[in-house]
């Protein structure tokens, strides 16, 4: 098997990888299949992310899972050439509801229902529907409630890298 000394630098051959992915790869499996260290991936996706800076594509991730996507700034154009139409809203329940998950996730139902004082079933199934968050495990507590948390999806459809992207809250509105 060639190692990255071998062949093209380890950016390039991340690049290569994720390129050919059509869903998010984690860092230990490109580490396995390029026979390096999972230090030397993390390297090498920080060179690659400096070098598709200011570029039509990005670098994105979602804890320990990387993906090659486009800038959410070429959405519209992107959609135009595929005649697509642009997605409907989601309603002020949902944002309310994506945004207590994307902050305080993993979290479940009760969880989020407790914070809003409302029923969430429809709004979660919506959510789901729409791709923007999934069931991330159940919760050590009576019945194994699932545990929501947001996806890749989410984070194209808000334009974010990563979830360190998040805006900070401020102290007098923190997610309790």
């Amino acid at each position: 098997m060639a190692t990255p000394s071998d062949a093209l630098p380890l950016p390039a051959l991340l690049e290569s990888l994720l390129f050919v992915s059509s869903e998010p790869v984690r860092i230990a499996q490109l580490a396995a299949v390029l026979g390096c260290t999972v230090e030397a991936v993390e390297e090498g996706l920080a060179a690659l992310a400096a070098a598709l800076d200011g570029r039509g594509i990005c670098l994105l991730r979602q804890g320990d899972a990387v993906a090659l996507r486009t800038v959410p700034a070429a959405a519209p154009y992107i959609e135009r050439l595929l005649g697509l139409a642009p997605p409907p809203r989601l309603s002020a329940p949902a944002l309310e509801t994506l945004a207590i998950i994307a902050y305080r996730q993993p979290i479940t139902r009760a969880q989020i229902e407790a914070i809003r004082g409302v029923s969430v079933d429809h709004v979660l199934q919506t959510l789901e529907a729409r791709g923007l968050i999934a069931v991330v495990g159940q919760a050590e507590a009576p019945g194994r409630p699932a545990l929501f948390g947001t996806t890749p999806a989410f984070l194209e459809a808000f334009g974010l890298r990563s979830l360190a992207d998040l805006p900070p809250l401020p102290a007098d509105q923190t997610v309790s």
